[in-house]
This record gives C-alpha cells, structure tokens and sequence, in this order.
C-alpha cells in the first residue's frame, strides 16, 4: 500500500466551474438535494426524505459546535480597510470557551487581510451597543507560522469577547463566497441545533437539516447524539504541497459527554450503524478512537491532549476494537471523575485510512484538491470520482450552501 504521505494531491482534483457554487442557501434548508451513494448511485432524493434512506437504529452524530462572528473590520488613518479574521486564542489561555469569555482584552491567533496597511501601532474603533458605545483596540503583536498575533483591549471592560465579537463582528462566510455576509446568514450559516460557541467555519453538512428531520428519525428507531469540534479556518486552508505529507493541519479542540461515549459504546456493542453529519463530526469519532488507543497505551493522558496528524498511520501501534478503545476511554474519565473529555486533534484521514467507527458520511461536496476530498475519497474510495461527475452533469450545488450526499463506506 502507498505510503499515506506520499499521495499526490494533483490526482484529487476535477473541474469545479464557479456556477456550480452555491453561493447563497436555498429558501428551505431541507430543500437541498441529496445523493445516496452505496457501491453505486442508489438514488437522488432531498434532505426532507434522509430517514428514509438511513438503516433503521442507527446513531445519527450531529456537531453543535456555534460559529461565532469572527471578522472584524478596521480602518486605518487613511481610510485603508484591514480585516482582522479570529483563529483561535492564543495567548495564556487556550481553551476556546474560556477565552469567549475573557474580560476586558485577550490575545488571539488572526489571520489579517491588509496587513501592509497597518502602520500605526494601535487599530480602534467604536459601536454603539445600546446606550452605551463600545471602544475596541487591536494590537499587532507579531506573526505566527501563516498568521498573526492580535491583542484585543476594550471597554466596558466587563463585556466578554464572545459579546465583542457579537457587536463588532460579522460571520465569517468561506473565501468562495465571493460577497459580503448578509442578514440572512446570521440564522442560516448556522445549524438549528448550534450551541457551543467556538468556530469560524459552519459544520456545513449540518445546515441542511432542521427539528423536523431529527424527529423524523423515531419513525425508524434511529438515535441522536451530540459531540462538539470547533471549526478551524483550517478547513479552508489549500493543499499547496505536491505531496499531502508536506501539508500541515491545524489542530481543533473538541469536547465530548461521557453520556454520549456510553451512548456511542452501546450503539457499537449492538453492531448498529454509527453515522457522522459532516466531515468534522467523522473527524471527531475517530478522534475519540486513537484517543482510546493512547490511553491504552500509556493509562495516562493530559489534560490537553492533542492527536497528532499522522498518529493513525503508525505501523507499531496495536487497535484494539472500537468496543475496547471507546470502553478505555469511559473508564478513564469515570477514574478521573470527569464527565466530559476534552483534547484537540489534527488528524488527516487521507486513503489508507482504517475507519473504526464510522459506517457512513452525510456531507457537501468539497473543493477540489482539498483535505475534505480526502477523506471522502478514504471512505468510499474511487467512486468519489464517480459521486462528483454525477452531482456536476447533474446540476447539484457545490460547497458549504450547496447540495450533499449521503456516502455507504466502502465495503
């Protein structure tokens, strides 16, 4: 088998004409076309009409992560725009929820469009928030691999950031949407079931589904969950390497119940379909795998633990089941008194890949050349070629407000 390192990422692209992108979404969120891939085209239905199309007692897994507001615009003295796009935090603290809630000023990981234009040391600006108006400093600390180091400071210093960015920022739609962010998309590039504030980029195979959906699920006795990812501009980041093992991942942080791994452990006991809603909910399942997998290894793991971008493809390692590893992963929170377990990851699942949880994949359709086609190219193999020349002969929509699929992994 080829080393997973060394797949070319020339041989996952395909012609993607900028009509196929949807850059806007449909009037109804379950209106959006959905393929049903199994071996072979099983059928072209809707989003409305998934449970029919699902096994009965499967687990359906949603991620609730909540997309936050994350551009922010500034001017320079001369009228210059400079648009500041928040990553993740960066300075003592790291964890994406506590530094929501920073008070008063925190450091931040930006991406930074303009940056020549920055000249003074201070950017600022005000918004009026009530009847109060809110006074916002950012401060260019340096850069950072592809970003920069930004330190935020305002008043009234007892607003929290996540309040800041609610004010003065705007959602931060993908660089393929080629317009500025709408009303509408405040509540659309938002998933109905978003709880958990932390992302800069939508769970998008999630968008399309809505309560009824969910509902629906009871009529054929398939389950619920939720796990939490917190969505990295990473997602969007181009594989400019000619080989995928010289392209790095950003590393996410997610966090998951131990009421959901108990859940999850039941479903894989029974031998019932596990299904992700979307490519960062896959990302997480299997995450939560190889974090089994190290407890195992070593009975020990810190508090942050991260998942390392090639861990999985470790030839020395030893895979216990799904079963076992997820069980290891109970008990070691049951051990540690915890009822939630939180780490980050980087994996990429690339071809090669062994899929231990997943048996199938609700997702849009991806950029070409992308690490997202990756992955599905993992699940389902060289049909992908197949899945993605049907859905452009015949007129699906392309990325995050787009059409999607439902994809049997290859058996």
């Amino acid at each position: 088998m080829i080393d997973p390192k060394n797949i070319r990422i020339e041989e996952y692209d395909y012609p993607l004409p900028e009509e196929k992108i949807a850059h806007h979404p449909l009037s109804e969120r379950d209106a959006s076309n959905l393929l049903i891939w199994d071996q072979e085209l099983k059928a072209v239905s809707t989003y409305r009409n998934i449970t029919t199309h699902l096994p009965e007692k499967s687990l359906m897994v949603f991620n609730d992560t909540k997309v936050v507001q994350a551009r922010m615009i500034f001017f320079n003295e001369n009228g210059g725009r400079i648009e500041l796009f928040c990553l993740e935090p960066a300075g003592q603290i790291k964890d994406m929820a506590l530094a929501l809630q920073s008070k008063g000023q925190v450091i931040w990981k930006c991406f930074v469009g303009g940056v020549k234009k920055w000249k003074e040391k201070l950017l600022s600006g005000n918004i009026a928030v009530g009847a109060t108006t809110l006074h916002l400093d950012a401060e260019n600390l340096g850069a950072e691999d592809d970003a920069y180091l930004i330190k935020f400071s305002w008043s009234p210093a007892e607003m929290s950031f996540a309040e800041v960015l609610d004010e003065a920022g705007k959602i931060p739609l993908p660089p393929y949407i080629k317009r500025e962010a709408e009303a509408d998309d405040l509540q659309r590039y938002q998933t109905v079931y978003a709880r958990r504030e932390g992302s800069v980029a939508a769970p998008t195979a999630g968008l399309h589904f809505t309560e009824n959906i969910i509902k629906s699920f009871e009529q054929k006795n398939i389950l619920s969950g939720f796990v939490t990812l917190h969505v990295g501009a990473g997602t969007f980041k181009p594989v400019k390497s000619e080989a995928i093992g010289d392209h790095l991942m950003h590393s996410e942080q997610l966090a998951v119940s131990i009421d959901f791994l108990k859940l999850l452990r039941q479903q894989l006991l029974e031998g019932n379909p596990v299904i992700p809603v979307g490519t960062t909910a896959m990302r997480t399942l299997e995450s939560l795998y190889l974090v089994g997998v190290k407890i195992s290894q070593t009975k020990n793991i810190h508090e942050w633990p991260v998942l390392e971008q090639w861990f999985p493809y470790q030839s020395h390692i030893t895979l216990p089941s799904a079963f076992d590893a997820i069980s290891e992963l109970i008990h070691y929170l049951e051990d540690h008194r915890r009822t939630i377990f939180t780490g980050s990851t980087s994996i990429m699942i690339v071809p090669g890949y062994q899929f231990r949880i997943v048996n199938a994949l609700v997702t849009n359709f991806h950029q070409p050349k992308s690490t997202l086609l990756l992955l599905v190219s993992a699940l389902i193999g060289e049909d992908w070629k197949k899945v993605y020349d049907y859905a452009l002969k015949n007129n699906f929509r392309f990325l995050s407000y787009g059409d999607g699929s439902l994809l049997f992994k290859k058996r």
